[in-house]
């Protein structure tokens, strides 16, 4: 409601499958309150009905959020087209997770990020559960905000104070400090944060052990040779 050109999308993230839940197909508002007193409604029952339908799960599952994050790409990098000729968009995406790390897809992270940047797209993060290395990576490469939400009864505030605000404003504004960055790379094998590794060539995946066959790629590598040391020159004594 901020402006009338504005226009939002909302997007729902399960460990099957990345859905829009506004807008939908074949509804389109013509005016912007109408379209605004809709947002909540159509919101809450489409996740409602999300709900109900998903599978019951034993074991817990990572959530398809960088499918998510490019699929949110995809629906600005459409609208943009639209733009007349000389206009550019000022779009931004937010994430709201309560989901565990996905290191299985840290390649599509970064492809994601990295093409956010690209294209001048700001991805912020509001972590309700636990702390994301990888989206607080995402955020400092798009030049986000990230923030770990540790009560959920102030979360309206921070989603107010915090994320509302465009991004060429926020530096007029006491935010919340960064959070300390760590850029060590989570292995393939066990997605744990490893200092030194082994890298595929091929995909670029990464392990903390050495393996004859990438996981990912299935690329085969010869097995890495011994270092050998040569021998230590003995010093020539002097007779007397």
């Amino acid at each position: 409601m901020q402006k009338a050109q504005n226009k939002l999308a909302v997007l729902s993230c399960s460990h099957s499958a990345s859905e829009f839940l506004f807008p939908l197909p074949g509804k389109e508002m013509d005016a912007q309150y109408e379209a605004f007193s809709l947002v909540g409604k159509t919101v809450k029952e489409q996740l409602g009905s999300k709900l109900l339908e998903a599978p019951h799960l034993t074991e817990p599952c990572e959530s398809l959020l960088a499918g998510s994050i490019s699929m949110a790409l995809c629906y600005i990098s459409r609208l943009q087209k639209n733009v007349p000729a000389g206009v550019k968009m000022h779009s931004r995406i937010c994430v709201i997770t309560g989901s565990n790390e996905g290191g299985s897809q840290y390649i599509t992270f970064m492809n994601a990020f990295f093409t956010a940047r690209k294209l001048g797209i700001v991805v912020d993060t509001c972590a309700l559960d636990k702390t994301l290395t990888l989206l607080q990576q995402g955020c400092d490469i798009t030049k986000g905000q990230y923030l770990k939400v540790e009560k959920l009864d102030g979360l309206l505030q921070f989603l107010l104070w915090v994320f509302l605000p465009p991004p060429q404003m926020r530096h007029k504004l006491v935010l919340p400090p960064a959070p300390k960055l760590d850029y060590r790379a989570s292995c393939f094998c066990h997605r744990q944060l490893v200092d030194i590794g082994y890298v595929c060539s091929v995909c670029l995946s990464v392990f903390c052990k050495y393996t004859p066959i990438c996981t990912t790629c299935n690329a085969i590598f010869k097995a890495p040779e011994p270092l050998t040391t040569k021998p230590k020159k003995k010093k020539k004594t002097d007779k007397n």
